[in-house]
Formats: structure tokens, C-alpha cells, sequence
């Protein structure tokens, strides 16, 4: 039998990189152009592979709508090949909703054209989740394909029984961490070794001889599989007769044009008995360490701090409140969400979130970014405003102010709320805003207290009276302007449940009572509760004692400044360059806020830095000399780099909060925040996508690289048998295990893309202003770091809070809306689905060991779906099991 050669045409497309948006979008319409008219022309041109990503459609289809019926025909036909996704995204830098929804609205999009390609398609993503077998069966995908993470050797090579990131052939076994398995197709000489096959038989022989053997070293079957295309490619109008005359030249070879589901159906035929398993995230591993671009975690640090800001309010507000008032309103906004996600989701392509392309580009997501973030506000807002209209609170006394605080994590929760309350409004039909404004502002001051609606006071700190100017805008009216008189206050909620509601009321009190024990002490250099003390060392670093078990950490919160003459890509470190220490600066101390219920403390150092990197980088990055061989240092010119970071512990907490803000007027370094934790372990652990992933701590024998950096979500974690340290974060993907230390990434500044050519980015550079959250929390024996873990992706989620007017309701004051219970489990997703017409809830187990896991809401039957929201044969059952990603459907009896 002869040896199979299938050559599929495709146009890797990245939406933008190295261009602005719109001249890659330009040139993608005439890529549709000329591809729609080979295929009219040429009867023999089998089909196109459209690069797994719908939004190609849509791009398209906004400049040259008339060919809509010409894009149906060639789908149709089989000769557009589309989806299964909405666009190819970096997986490890966007939540696991985002990537989940990426799958289902890529779905839904390319069954309204027609049939999609069942194909896992992962070409360019830097690096591969460790979850995505499992993630690709729950979306009726089998296989997957992929650019990036595993090293292949050839079949002639040994598999060393220690390099479990390395495979003999081009096709192996992927298995995740839960056992799922399914089929994984590198592309070993990478997407494009099938570009521009010669139609000339002279050239045509030189392309094949070498092509072909290329191939054949990696291939585990006869079948070979050639990507005729690469990035932004034109289609190759001669294909045809290029693939006759290859026919020609080799006849013990059949060439063909074909598609993605007849090569996986003919190679998945004819696998050999020892192909390979790799398992887990697929991250380079058995690399020299210089290519992983884990480094694109930091660059243009703003993108992921907007990117889990939106994230966090689609996902984790708006959607579960618009699924509460549901009851109420039998509406869910189905399209408004799904154009929010897809304008969400514009930002996530691998060249877009990494924030490794030119300026213009990054500087087009940041609209993207505001749109969805609106999107996901209207949305929680009308939510919110259905559901307060219907809450009952006269339970209250008449006098009083009610107000409700809604927890919309899938988690329990405690801490202080911020609430606005108004007392009082006069609107603009009542005289002039200057005059209402003085009116108001003039009134007598009173005392206030929170009660519950058993009429038990709440704690809470309850600011001075203000005025400011506000409005209304009516469903059924003209806005209406006014100034309002109203505190605010942060009540202190108490393990307020999973997703659920409790109504409080702010009434007039006499004079305020004294507070108990304060949380500042010290002048500043102490905050300290029942479960923790931070004591200010005279270097300005932390030392932080755990009451639970006697120990302390010292050296806590340290500023490490040093020179990064690479690119957003990847970070370098001068060759010799000394880290910049801020305990090696004075600092100044500030109380910001001592109540009993609450401490703030500002830290203010300012550190002397380089303002660049010499003037050799210039010359380096224009010569495009590659980044592991510059010799530029930072120059000699000193600036002042202020950190002003604010420390808050909070009474109940277990988890120390920091703020820190700094204005950067330097360029070509990095930023980061040490923990030192006295940990000496070989693993550690951090959030990924569905899973807390282990890693090691040490790199393999192949690496180079001196850093060994990470992504990470919510948290990174280290500990022994006996206790443990998370540190948690808000946006800062990046984080390095260095011996002890957990080191998190707040800032890094570079100058250029880097990759293919010189393409300056000076505004890569992050100069201005910058405010990173992120926070520490300690735990004991190794079963307790999972609170830490369900907190720290807690603490990125906004409470919620709005004031009710004194009225009578269908609801009750104090809802427990879904009970979603489980020590190891935490939840991504609580909405309503489009198919199915029933509330889904979404989440995963956090550990390595079966969990009881119970969901209950009264009057609905469960039944167990998959990441498309379709039902299963499984049974809901009570527990979840190592690693699971479960989807739950709960629909009315």
C-alpha cells in the first residue's frame, strides 16, 4: 500500500500581532476573496481549514456581507472547514469559564453554518493546559492538535523512562490529571510544513525530498500530514496542480488534498502499539527553558488585571445575579451575555492577552475590554434591580434604611462590605443643585447602627454624613437628577453562604459606642488579630506569626528590582546585574484606617533604579542580535521609584491584603514581591485552568533558562506537612518558586516584541501609574490550604450590595438561593442555559482525592452535563472525584 501524504490548506490567523487589527483584517478579506474564488474555479481544490476559530466568519462578513450565501455554499460543501471554537486563544491566561465558553459558543456558532471540525485545534497556544482531555471529551472532542510542549526525538531515539514531556512520534496519548485520555497530534515540524509546495518539478523534487523525510522521522504511521499554509498565508492557488505533479514525481506516495476528519480518521486507524503517553499541562518542560514565553504572563501587566476584572464581573455578578432574578422575571439575557463573552473573548487570542504584539494592538483591546465590563454591569445592575424591587423589608423598622448584600461566589464568605445608604434626596425640580446641594450638606449630622432583620445590631464602621450629585434612569421616564445626602459604611458579614442574600437596615442610633480591642498597634508597626500578628521590621519588611501553629515568617513582602533586556516574550536579566532590594531603602509608615474591625498600615519606600537599560539595547534590538546574547546593561542614571504599598488585616481574617502603587518612570526591568516562606519542598502548587496544578519546583536536566517562570490565576502555594503559605493575587499571572521563596511578578517593562524581527514597543514600557492587589494567607496541616485556595479565588470577586426601599415582597429578606457544598470544590460557573432552558453550576474538585460534593435547590431534579451543556448517562451523585469537572443541570420537577 502506499504511504498517505494529506496536505491540508489553512491560514494560521492571528486577528492581530505585528500589524494593527484592521491590516490584519484587511488582508483576511482578501484571503476569503481569493479562497472563494478558487474554489469556483477550481473543481479539484478539496477544501480549506479556516484555522478552528468562527470569528473568521464574522471578520469577513462585516466588510463583504454580500457574500454570506457564498460562505454558506462553500460550508456546505465541505470546502470551508470551521471551528469548533470562536477563536484561538491563550489558554493559560484566561479563566476557565473563558475557555469553556469559547467552546460553547464556538459550538453554537458553527452549527448555525453547518457541520464543525471535532478537532481540539491548540496550534500556536503557548503552552497547554493540563485539563484539556478532559475538557475536550466534555465537549465531544477526541482529539487534539497542538504546536507547543511536548520536545519530539524521533522514532529512532530512545524515550528516556524520566522525560515525561517528550514523544517518538508526532502522535501520541494525552491524558489529563483525571484520567481522561484522548488523541494528541503534534505538529512536530510545526503548522506550516506543507507551505508553498513548488508546482515546478525541479523545485518540486528539492521541497519533497527534504519535506518527506522530515516527516517520516516523527510519523508513528504511512500517514503523513502536511500544513500547506502558516501565518496570515494567502491560499495557495495552485495547489492542485502542484499535488498532480507530486502524484507524478512519487509514485510510491499518494498526495492528497484533504481535510482534518479524513486524516484523524485514517492515522487513529493505523496507530502502533507503542505510541506514547504524555501527561498533564504541556508546558515545554524538556526544553532548554528559554522558549516556554511563560513570560508573556507580565507583559503589559494591565491586560490581565482588565482581563480578570471583566472576567470576574461576567462570570462571577452578573451572571449569578441574572439567574436569580430569573424567578422573578422568567428572562435571562441569553444575547446580551454572549455579546459581552465574544467582546470579552476578542481579547483572548494568544497575540492579544499575552500582550506580545505592536502598541496599537493592545491599545485597541483596552475599549474591548471596557465594552464587556459594561456589558456585565447593565447586566448585574438590572438583575439587581429586579430582585431588590421583590425583597421584602418590613421586617424593618419604618424609620430605618434597608439594604441588601448579596454573596455571588460559589464559596462562603466573610468580611467587610462596602454599602453606600441614602438618606435623603432632593431633585433638580426642587430648586437650584448649588442651593440642594448646601441644603442638605447643612443639615444636622446624626449617629447610625446596622441592624439584621431579627433587629440585632451589626457591626460595621459607618462613615460621616456626605452630599453628592446623583441620578435616576426610570424604565418609563425622563432620567431624573438630584442630590442625595448618604453614608457609606462597611458592615462585617460572617460566613454569609454561597450565593446568597441577607438584608440589613441602617437606622439612627444614639452616640456612638467606644471600639474594643484595636487592630493597629505599635505606632503602625503592628496589626494583629485572633489569628494573625504582622509586625513592620525596621527594613521594612513583614514578619508575620500564625497563631494556629506558633510560626512565624520573616522577611515577608521584599521588593526585587532588576534589568530585563528581552522582549514581551520572554524576560533577561543583564548578564552580572544585582537585584535592587527595598530593604536596602528607608520607608516611611502611615496609619490609614485602626478600627476594631478593621487595620490599614501604608509602607512607603522609594528605591533608586536605573532609568533603562544602556544604550547598547538599542543597537541590539535594531541588529535583532538574539536576546540570550545582548551585552547591554542598565545605565548608571538614577531615578526614584516609590512603592507605596497599604497593609490590611481585617478582624475575622485570615488573609493579609496588599495594595501597592507605584508611578514607573523606568524602563527594561522587573518588579516583584517576595515571599520567603522557609518551605524546602520539592512541589509546589498553583491555580490553573480546572485544576490547582502540581509542579516541581526544580527544573529538568534540558533546562538553560537561569528563571523558571509559571502562570498562575488566583494563587500559588507551597507547603509541608505540618503548614503552608498561599499567596493570592488580583490579574498577576506570573509567579517563580526560587529554593523558598514564592516570588509574584507585579511589574515588567520592555521594549520591543521581539520573535521573527525588531518591532519597537515603547509602550510596553508600562511607564505611569500602576495599583497591583494581591495578599497572603497561612494555613496549617496540608488539608487546610484548600480554604486558603476557595478564599484567594474568592477574594477576586466583588461583593455586592443595594439599597431596597421600606416595602413589602415576594422575597424573602435572607435567601440562600443554592446550596453548593464541598471542602475541596471550587465553582466557576452559576447561569442559566440557552439549550436546555435550566440553571447550570459548574465547578471542579481542587484536590487529589475524591470529595463529597453536594448540590440541592428545592422543587429541581439534577442531571449531570458536559462542558456544552448537553445531558449525560452519568448520575448526579454526592461526591466528586480527583480532579472532576462537573456540570450540573437543575431544571423544575
Amino acid at each position: 500500500m502506499k504511504k498517505q501524504v494529506y496536505i491540508i490548506s489553512h491560514s494560521h490567523w492571528d486577528r492581530e500581532w505585528y500589524m494593527p487589527y484592521e491590516q490584519h483584517h484587511m488582508r483576511l478579506v482578501e484571503l476569503m476573496d481569493d479562497l472563494l474564488s478558487l474554489i469556483d474555479t477550481d473543481p479539484d481544490f478539496h477544501s480549506f481549514h479556516l484555522d478552528g476559530q468562527t470569528i473568521i466568519l464574522d471578520d469577513y462578513l462585516e466588510v463583504r456581507p454580500e457574500k454570506r450565501a457564498a460562505v454558506q455554499a462553500a460550508i456546505q460543501q465541505g470546502k470551508l472547514q470551521i471551528g469548533p471554537f470562536y477563536i484561538l486563544q491563550d489558554d493559560f491566561l484566561i479563566s476557565a469559564e473563558s475557555n469553556t465558553r469559547n467552546m460553547l459558543i464556538g459550538m453554537a456558532e458553527s452549527k448555525k453554518w453547518g457541520t464543525p471540525v471535532m478537532l481540539g485545534y491548540f496550534p500556536d497556544t503557548f503552552g497547554n493546559m493540563g485539563q484539556t482531555p478532559q475538557m475536550m471529551l466534555q465537549a465531544n472532542l477526541e482529539s487534539a492538535a497542538f504546536g507547543r510542549g511536548v520536545k519530539p526525538i524521533g522514532f529512532d531515539n530512545e524515550v528516556l523512562p524520566d522525560d515525561q514531556f517528550t514523544s517518538q512520534y508526532s502522535e501520541m496519548h494525552w491524558e489529563g490529571p483525571d484520567g481522561s485520555k484522548i488523541f494528541g497530534l503534534l505538529f512536530a515540524n510545526w503548522y506550516s510544513n506543507g507551505n508553498e509546495i513548488p508546482a515546478e518539478k525541479q523545485a518540486a523534487k528539492a521541497f519533497w525530498d527534504q519535506k518527506l523525510a522530515d516527516v517520516e522521522k516523527f510519523g508513528a504511521t504511512n500517514h503523513y500530514l502536511m500544513m500547506n499554509g502558516v501565518d496570515h498565508q494567502p491560499v495557495q492557488k495552485d495547489i492542485s496542480a502542484a499535488i498532480r505533479l507530486a502524484n507524478e514525481l512519487y509514485p510510491e506516495y499518494e498526495f492528497k488534498h484533504a481535510s482534518f476528519t479524513e486524516y484523524l480518521a485514517a492515522v487513529q486507524e493505523d496507530l502502533p502499539d507503542d505510541l506514547g503517553t504524555i501527561t498533564g499541562e504541556l508546558t515545554s518542560q524538556e526544553t532548554d527553558g528559554w522558549y516556554t514565553l511563560a513570560n508573556t504572563a507580565s507583559a503589559r501587566v494591565y491586560l490581565k488585571q482588565w482581563n480578570t476584572r471583566v472576567s470576574r464581573q461576567l462570570e462571577n455578578v452578573a451572571e449569578p445575579l441574572a439567574t436569580m432574578a430569573y424567578d422573578l422575571t422568567q428572562d435571562y439575557p441569553h444575547d446580551i451575555l454572549d455579546f459581552g463573552w465574544k467582546t470579552l473573548m476578542q481579547n483572548h487570542p494568544h497575540d492579544s492577552i499575552c500582550g506580545c504584539s505592536v502598541d496599537e494592538v493592545h491599545r485597541e483591546m483596552m475599549p474591548r475590554f471596557e465594552k464587556a465590563n459594561e456589558i456585565g454591569k447593565y447586566v448585574a445592575e438590572e438583575a439587581l434591580r429586579q430582585l431588590t424591587e421583590a425583597i421584602d423589608t418590613t421586617v424593618f423598622p419604618e424609620n430605618s434604611r434597608p439594604f441588601v448584600v448579596f454573596n455571588t461566589a460559589g464559596t462562603a464568605r466573610s468580611g467587610l462590605v462596602p454599602v453606600t445608604v441614602e438618606l435623603e434626596r432632593k431633585t433638580f425640580r426642587e430648586g437650584m443643585p448649588s442651593k440642594l446641594y448646601h441644603a442638605l450638606k447643612d443639615k444636622p449630622k446624626s449617629n447610625y447602627k446596622v441592624i439584621d432583620a431579627a433587629g440585632n445590631q451589626v457591626e460595621a464602621i459607618i462613615q460621616e454624613e456626605e452630599v453628592l450629585f446623583d441620578y435616576d434612569l426610570p424604565k418609563d421616564a425622563f432620567r431624573i437628577p438630584y442630590m442625595k445626602r448618604f453614608v457609606t459604611l462597611q458592615v462585617a458579614v460572617q460566613e454569609m453562604a454561597e450565593f446568597s442574600w441577607q438584608t440589613y437596615a441602617l437606622v439612627e442610633s444614639e452616640a456612638a459606642g467606644s471600639m474594643a480591642d484595636l487592630i493597629v498597634k505599635e505606632e503602625g508597626r503592628q496589626l494583629a488579630n485572633a489569628h494573625l500578628t504582622i509586625d513592620i521590621a525596621d527594613n521594612g519588611s513583614l514578619a508575620v506569626t500564625n497563631h494556629q501553629t506558633g510560626d512565624t515568617f520573616e522577611n515577608l513582602l521584599v521588593f526585587e528590582n532588576v534589568g530585563d533586556i528581552a522582549n514581551e516574550y520572554i524576560f533577561k536579566q543583564p548578564e552580572g546585574d544585582q537585584a535592587i532590594l527595598s530593604t536596602a531603602f528607608p520607608h516611611q509608615i502611615n496609619v490609614i484606617e485602626n478600627t476594631d474591625l478593621v487595620g490599614v498600615v501604608e509602607i512607603r519606600q522609594t528605591l533608586m533604579i536605573p532609568s533603562a537599560a544602556d544604550e547598547r539595547l538599542a543597537e541590539e534590538q535594531k541588529a535583532v542580535v538574539d536576546f540570550r546574547f545582548r551585552k547591554a546593561q542598565r545605565n548608571q542614571d538614577l531615578v526614584p521609584f516609590t512603592l507605596t504599598t497599604q497593609v490590611r488585616l481585617e478582624r475575622d481574617s485570615q488573609r493579609v491584603a496588599f495594595q501597592t502603587t507605584v508611578n514607573n518612570q523606568s524602563k527594561d526591568h522587573r518588579l516583584r514581591a517576595l515571599f520567603p516562606t522557609g518551605i524546602h519542598v520539592d512541589f509546589h502548587e498553583a491555580d490553573s485552568i480546572y485544576e490547582v496544578v502540581k509542579r516541581p519546583n526544580k527544573v529538568s536536566s534540558h533546562w538553560e533558562n537561569p528563571t523558571n517562570p509559571q502562570h498562575q490565576h488566583a494563587f500559588a502555594n507551597l507547603h509541608d506537612d505540618h503548614k503552608g503559605v498561599t499567596v493570592s493575587n488580583f490579574g498577576l499571572n506570573e509567579y517563580e518558586i526560587v529554593d523558598d521563596t514564592i516570588c509574584l511578578t507585579l511589574l515588567r517593562c520592555t521594549g520591543e516584541l521581539g520573535d521573527w524581527g525588531y518591532f519597537p514597543t515603547p509602550e510596553a514600557q508600562c511607564l505611569g501609574q500602576h495599583t497591583f492587589d494581591y495578599g497572603i494567607a497561612f494555613h496549617g496541616t496540608p488539608e487546610e490550604r484548600y480554604d486558603t485556595y476557595k478564599q484567594a479565588q474568592a477574594a477576586q470577586i466583588p461583593w455586592t450590595a443595594a439599597q431596597i426601599a421600606h416595602q413589602t415582597g415576594t422575597l424573602a429578606p435572607a435567601v440562600h438561593y443554592i446550596n453548593a457544598q464541598g471542602d475541596t470544590t471550587a465553582i466557576t460557573a452559576f447561569k442559566r442555559s440557552r439549550n436546555q432552558d435550566q440553571i447550570v453550576l459548574r465547578g471542579y474538585n481542587l484536590a487529589d482525592q475524591e470529595t463529597a460534593f453536594h448540590v440541592q435547590k428545592d422543587q429541581m431534579n439534577l442531571e449531570v452535563l458536559n462542558l456544552l451543556e448537553e445531558g449525560t448517562d452519568n448520575i448526579p451523585t454526592q461526591t466528586i472525584k480527583p480532579y472532576e469537572i462537573r456540570t450540573i443541570g437543575l431544571k423544575e420537577r
